[in-house]
C-alpha cells in the first residue's frame, strides 16, 4: 500500500460538523451589519400587506440584475411564516424565473422579517416604508446593499418614484446605484 495513504487519517464525522458549523457562523457573521439599522414600519398591517407587488426599482441581488417583469408575491403561512414568490424574466423573451422563499416575521416587529433562501441563513429583510394606502413600499438593509421600490401596479408616475427614490437616498443608498426594473404587461401568450 502506498504510504501516504497508509498515514492518511479519515476525518471524524465530529470534525467535520465541527468545521461546517464554523464556516456557516463565519458566513452568517460576514452577513452583519455594522451599519446603522434602517427603520423598518412597525405598526405594518400584514394582512393589507399580503399580495402582488410590482418590483419599479432595486439595487439588485445577482439573481437579479437583469430583471424584468419582477414581481414578489406574499402569503400568509403558518405563523411566523410569510409564503413568497419571486417571478421575472432577464429579457422580455427569456424563460419566467422563480423563486419561493419564506419570510419570518419577527414577533417584536412585523416589519422586519428574515428572508429564507437556503436553510439556516435568513437574509435581513426590512419593510421600511409602505404608504398609508398599502400601494407602494420600500424594502431595505441596513448593509444598504440591496433595495426593493415596489407598487401594486407595474408603473408608478414619475413624480412619486422619485418621491420614493429619495428616501432610499436619505437612508444612505446610492442613487447611482438604483436599477429601474422595465415592466411590460401583458407578457406574450407564449410565456
Amino acid at each position: 500500500m502506498n504510504n501516504r495513504l497508509k498515514n492518511c487519517r479519515v476525518p471524524s464525522w465530529r470534525s467535520v460538523s465541527r468545521t461546517l458549523a464554523v464556516l456557516t457562523l463565519g458566513f452568517v457573521a460576514g452577513c452583519q451589519s455594522t451599519a446603522t439599522p434602517i427603520t423598518t414600519v412597525d405598526d405594518v398591517d400584514l394582512d393589507r400587506f399580503m399580495g402582488d407587488w410590482y418590483v419599479i426599482a432595486h439595487i439588485p441581488t445577482f439573481l437579479e440584475k437583469r430583471a424584468v417583469n419582477a414581481i414578489e408575491s406574499y402569503r400568509r403561512g403558518t405563523e411566523p411564516r410569510i409564503e413568497t414568490t419571486f417571478r421575472f424574466r432577464n429579457g422580455f423573451d427569456a424563460p419566467v424565473k422563480t423563486y419561493t422563499p419564506t419570510g419570518f416575521v419577527r414577533e417584536d416587529s412585523p416589519g422586519h422579517w428574515g428572508m429564507q433562501f437556503l436553510w439556516p441563513i435568513k437574509a435581513e429583510y426590512r419593510i421600511s416604508y409602505v404608504s398609508p394606502d398599502y400601494s407602494t413600499t420600500l424594502i431595505g438593509r441596513s448593509k444598504r446593499d440591496y433595495l426593493w421600490i415596489m407598487a401594486r401596479t407595474p408603473t408608478l408616475p414619475e413624480q412619486e418614484l422619485d418621491a420614493l427614490i429619495e428616501r432610499a437616498v436619505d437612508w444612505g443608498y446610492k442613487r447611482e446605484d438604483i436599477r429601474l426594473v422595465p415592466q411590460r404587461w401583458p407578457e406574450p401568450a407564449s410565456s
